[in-house]
């Protein structure tokens, strides 16, 4: 009697509201009903500080990259604590918890240890800032595009082809990029141009300086710009390059206000110093040779064309030829002995 009451007992729920909760908190699919919600509850907690802090991290922050880095362990940690409180309600211990952590952490780093390396890579480009969210940048294969992401694991570059490109913060430490947009965004470019040594020298010079200055885009004139300890001339500016083989190669250089639309600036200059070029006493040099011939080169027939026929060949050019040796017209041979 008594073992069945006990047995009644545990079966039936009590209709008390503190035995209530108890017995219904005993239940093992009951704390795991009540786990998956701390976990939800902590996933929306996540979100919610994000928004909550998300404009007095960006005001803490001056970089963008580290901001959204700051926010984005904000809610990992959230999500973190909620899954150690939900373990706890279903009966595992904080020491559990880590050693089930560190002993999975341990045989998945193993196995993830490119992306491990790519998220110290990250700490590291987060920490030297070499680029910087909506920054221009330049791969080493020639690729350019727009910074659009930064995070722990990767670097997302919006290429001017309307493609993205992901690359791993560990490649992106291995490679040089070139940064337009870091703190001065006026880039010099140069334009060699080979005349030759016939031509005007100084037209040409003025041509090329003429032709950059009235083109959108570049910089007329104004104060040197400074580099370091050097100081530049900011209006174009053409230099005699060097005496080459075929012409004198001249270097034109001149400064851009943006770095954005180099390639449709360079266009425009080549397109104005080629058409101002026609007017000029100025010609662009080629490669070419001369072809000399004496006395131990032989000889060689040349046929000029003037609209006349050509002359015809000599019969005999200098070469001995033999007739036929086996008969004559008639069919006979000959000896050498008859008359």
């Amino acid at each position: 009697m008594d073992i069945g009451a006990v047995v009644l007992a545990g079966a039936n729920p009590p209709t008390e509201v503190g035995p209530l909760l108890q017995w219904l908190w005993e239940r093992r699919s009951v704390r795991a009903v009540v786990a998956a919600l701390v976990v939800a509850l902590g996933v929306l907690l996540s979100k919610f500080l994000v928004r909550l802090l998300g404009r007095p991290v960006a005001r803490r922050f001056d970089r963008q990259s580290v901001a959204q880095t700051v926010l984005g362990l904000i809610r990992v940690s959230t999500v973190i604590v909620a899954t150690f409180v939900a373990g706890s309600i279903v009966g595992l211990g904080i020491g559990d918890i880590v050693l089930s952590v560190t002993v999975f952490s341990a045989v998945l780093g193993i196995v993830l240890a490119p992306i491990v390396g790519s998220i110290i890579n990250g700490v590291f480009v987060l920490a030297d800032n070499p680029y910087e969210i909506g920054d221009m940048i330049q791969l080493e294969d020639g690729r350019r595009g727009f910074v659009d992401d930064i995070t722990l694991r990767y670097t997302k570059i919006f290429t001017l082809e309307n493609t993205f490109l992901v690359v791993p913060n560990s490649s992106m430490r291995e490679r040089d990029v070139t940064n337009f947009s870091a703190e001065d965004e006026r880039t010099r470019l140069s334009l060699p141009l080979l005349v030759t040594y016939e031509g005007d020298l100084e037209a040409a010079r003025e041509i090329m300086e003429r032709a950059a200055r009235s083109c959108d885009g570049v910089i007329e004139g104004g104060p040197d710009i400074r580099i370091g300890s050097a100081r530049y001339p900011a209006k174009p500016t053409c230099l005699i390059d060097a005496y080459a083989d075929s012409g004198v190669r001249l270097s034109l250089r001149y400064w851009v206000r943006t770095p954005y639309k180099i390639p449709r600036i360079e266009s425009t200059v080549r397109e104005r110093i080629w058409t101002a070029l026609d007017d000029a006493d100025v010609e662009v040099a080629y490669p070419h040779q001369h072809l000399l011939f004496d006395e131990h080169s032989g000889t060689a027939r040349v046929a000029v064309e003037d609209g006349s026929d050509p002359p015809s060949a000599p019969e005999n050019d200098g070469v001995t030829t033999r007739e036929s040796v086996g008969g004559d017209e008639n069919g006979g041979t000959d000896d050498g002995g008859g008359e």
